[in-house]
C-alpha cells in the first residue's frame, strides 16, 4: 500500500470498530492533512482492546512517516546538566519524555485537543493507551504520582506519565506546590530506575492545569537540581544524567532561561 492507502485502511478500521460518526457528519478528506487529522481524531476517542496486526502496522507505518515529516532531535548525553530546548516533545531523541497526564491515565480523549497529552498519545500510537490501561486496570494515577511506558512510536524510549495538580483558581496552596514537585521526583526516580540517562520535562501543571507558569517552573528547577546533585553524588561520570526542561511557549522559554542562568 502507498501512504494515502495505508492512512485510509486504518480510517476504515477504526471507523468501523468504533461505529464512528465522524465519517458520516465529515466524510474521508482526499488530502494527505485532513486524512492525518480524522485519524488522529479517532485514535484519541478509541477505548482500549485488542488491535489487529495489520491495522497496527499500518498505523505504525504512518506514524513513522509524521515523524520523519517533523524531525528528530537528539539531545546528546555527555556530562551532568540541565538545558532548556524550545518545540516539540514529540520529536525528542532521549531515553525518557514526561507526559502532563489526566488522573485517568489513558491519555486526552478530546479529538485533536491541543494538549500534550493528546499530542504524545497520538504520536505514540494506540498501543500507548493500551499499556497504559493494562499497568492501571481501572485505577487512577494519584496527584504527584507517575507511571512508565514504553515509547513506541516516539523517538524516545519511555514515556512517563505524571498527574499535577489542577488550580481552579490559579493560585496554588503549600499541598499543591508538594504535589507538584513530587511530580519531578517520581519521574526522575522512576527514570533512574530503569536506566534513563537523559529525559525532558514538559511543563507539568501549567495550561490546562492552571498552575501560574513562573511559580511552576521555580519549583521545577529546584527540585531537579536538589535531585541532580543527590544523583551527581551517587553516579559516575560515565552515568551522567542530562534533564532538558522543554518548553513550547516564549513565556516559559524566558522564564526557565532566566532561572538557570541565576544559579
Amino acid at each position: 500500500m502507498d501512504r494515502i492507502e495505508n492512512i485510509d485502511f486504518c480510517i476504515r478500521y477504526l471507523l468501523e470498530i468504533e461505529n464512528s460518526k465522524l465519517e458520516i457528519e465529515t466524510g474521508i478528506p482526499n488530502d494527505l492533512q485532513g486524512k492525518q487529522r480524522l485519524l488522529r481524531a479517532l485514535m484519541n476517542i478509541w477505548e482500549p482492546q485488542p488491535l489487529n496486526e495489520a491495522f497496527l502496522r499500518a498505523q505504525d507505518a504512518e506514524l513513522q512517516a509524521q515523524l520523519q515529516d517533523k524531525g528528530v532531535v537528539e539531545i546528546e548525553n555527555s556530562k551532568l546538566k540541565i538545558e532548556i530546548w524550545q518545540g516539540d516533545i514529540t520529536r525528542l531523541k532521549v531515553d525518557a519524555i514526561v507526559n502532563a497526564a489526566n488522573s485517568r491515565g489513558l491519555g486526552c480523549w478530546h479529538p485533536l485537543h491541543a494538549c500534550i497529552d493528546n499530542a504524545i498519545h497520538s504520536a505514540a500510537g494506540l498501543q500507548l493507551r493500551q499499556e497504559c490501561n493494562r499497568i492501571l486496570q481501572g485505577q487512577t494515577v494519584a496527584t504527584g504520582g507517575a507511571i512508565i511506558t514504553p515509547a513506541y512510536n516516539l523517538p524516545c524510549r519511555h514515556v512517563l506519565h505524571t498527574v499535577g495538580p489542577i488550580i481552579p483558581n490559579g493560585v496554588p496552596t503549600r499541598e499543591q506546590e508538594e504535589q507538584l514537585a513530587n511530580c519531578y521526583r517520581n519521574c526522575l526516580d522512576l527514570a533512574e530506575a530503569n536506566g534513563c540517562r537523559s529525559i525532558a520535562f514538559c511543563c507539568i501543571s501549567t495550561g490546562e492545569f492552571h498552575f501560574p507558569n513562573r511559580r511552576a517552573a521555580e519549583i521545577a528547577v529546584k527540585t531537579v537540581k536538589d535531585c541532580t546533585t543527590t544523583y551527581a553524588l551517587t553516579h559516575s561520570h560515565n552515568n551522567a544524567l542530562t534533564v532538558v526542561f522543554n518548553v513550547f511557549k516564549d513565556i516559559d522559554y524566558d522564564i526557565y532561561r532566566e532561572l538557570l542562568a541565576k544559579n
